[in-house]
């Protein structure tokens, strides 16, 4: 199993100033701030990084700028997510190029009917073979109008001896179905904090967890009392993770996310349109929230 992969990954967000514009000085402060933390490392470029929202040459300076600024000890995703091979295939060589440890692929999403095991196993197959960096398909049928990516499917890609590994952002019952099929050979990273210790028992060897986005420490502290087998403990912890996460992502998406980052002394500002700013009602929520769990 890939020994990179095991720790808690944060699904960095993107800042934007209040012209919208990509905040790179900003993204460099959180960066310095992550760099020294206990992260494993990060995906860039994935939902909370809001990539639909972004042109291709702003996830290139973006992805760059994560990779600049990570610490020595820490490993970067690039997340690919285009609607045509041939786009995926550049940005993914673009990727590599730019020092990136992994490639994250998500099912492209306009043409849904059509995206069968048989496409979709083309469809990542071919990405994979275009890079020297290996590949991680992306399970999050919330963000690709629906499709879930069968057993069956994963069971194929786990032969490509150049994808390594699921990452599971929808819910504990298809993790645990590809925990199952095929802990023993492929990666199978959880991509919420609602199941990561679960997926931990079941053989996941590391997350990418938005709230580490927030509170790096308290999600590696997680990783590490499971890992240590200090069960009473990490289900205490787990509890308080869990209600945390409701509270915020669970609650308000990305920029729920964002609001708790400004909360939390980092700079989250607001998402880019046409996602908005959170009301003044549930930032009151979170706030709340936040410091009832002594967490600010």
């Amino acid at each position: 199993m890939e020994k990179k992969l095991s720790g808690v990954f944060a699904p960095i967000t993107t800042p934007f100033d209040a012209d919208g514009e990509v905040a790179y000085d900003k993204l460099v402060e959180n960066m310095n701030f992550y760099a020294s933390s206990r992260l494993k490392g990060y995906l860039a470029l994935g939902s909370n990084g809001e990539n639909k929202s972004l042109t291709t040459e702003e996830k290139t300076k973006v992805l760059e700028t994560i990779i600049k600024h990570k610490g020595t000890h820490q490993y970067v995703m690039a997340g690919c997510i285009f609607e045509s091979t041939k786009e995926t295939i550049e940005f993914a060589k673009v990727a590599e190029e730019l020092g990136s440890d992994f490639i994250t692929l998500l099912p492209p999403s306009y043409f849904k009917k059509q995206m069968t095991d048989e496409v979709l196993l083309k469809y990542f197959s071919d990405v994979a073979n275009s890079v020297n960096i290996p590949c991680l398909v992306y399970n999050a049928p919330q963000f690709c109008g629906g499709t879930v990516l069968s057993v069956g499917l994963i069971k194929e890609l786990a032969k490509h001896p150049n994808i390594i590994g699921v990452k599971d952002s929808s819910n504990a019952d298809n993790i645990e179905a590809y925990l199952f099929a095929v802990r023993d050979s492929f990666n199978v990273v959880p991509g919420s904090a609602n199941f990561f210790m679960m997926g931990l028992f079941g053989g996941a060897n590391g997350g990418v967890i938005s709230l580490a986005n927030i509170f790096p420490e308290m999600t590696c502290q997680l990783y590490d009392l499971v890992v240590a087998r200090k069960y009473k403990e990490a289900f205490e912890l787990n509890e308080k993770v869990i209600k945390t996460n409701k509270s915020v992502s669970g609650s308000g998406g990305v920029a729920a996310v964002k609001y708790a980052m400004d909360l939390a002394g980092l700079y989250g500002g607001a998402p880019r349109l046409p996602l908005l700013p959170l009301g003044d009602e549930l930032k009151k929520k979170i706030e709340d929230s936040l410091k009832t769990a002594g967490l600010i």
